[in-house]
């Protein structure tokens, strides 16, 4: 899952540096995740924490989907609300994603 939301935030970058004077510099898709790390405590390390995060819940739902699958759990109450955290987490997640690019393009369209 994180490296389909990469995907996508790689795509819109490419997208906003098409729209971009030469002369500036735009990070690459491949260093999002060095970039975020470098800022201790920034805007971007809490972005990472909270991709990793909706990775984890992701990861452990389908854990918990498996087992029930499988029959080596009968929860399925809790597999599905684990399921139903995770998609939130998700949406919640492209939401501030959608925001932070209508913020970057409201500051593109700024005059100098």
């Amino acid at each position: 899952m994180v490296t389909e939301m990469l995907a996508s935030i790689g795509a819109d970058l490419m997208k906003l540096q098409g729209s971009l004077p030469a002369a500036d510099l735009v990070v690459p898709a491949a260093n999002l995740l060095d970039a975020a790390s470098s800022e201790a405590d920034g805007f971007g390390e809490h972005l990472k924490q909270a991709v990793l995060g909706v990775n984890e819940k992701d990861r452990v739902a389908g854990e918990r989907m498996a087992d029930v699958d499988s029959g080596r759990s009968d929860d399925l109450v809790g597999a599905m609300l684990s399921s139903q955290e995770a998609s939130l987490s998700f949406s919640m997640l492209m939401q501030v994603r959608n925001k932070m690019v209508g913020a970057m393009d409201d500051l593109i369209k700024l005059p100098l």
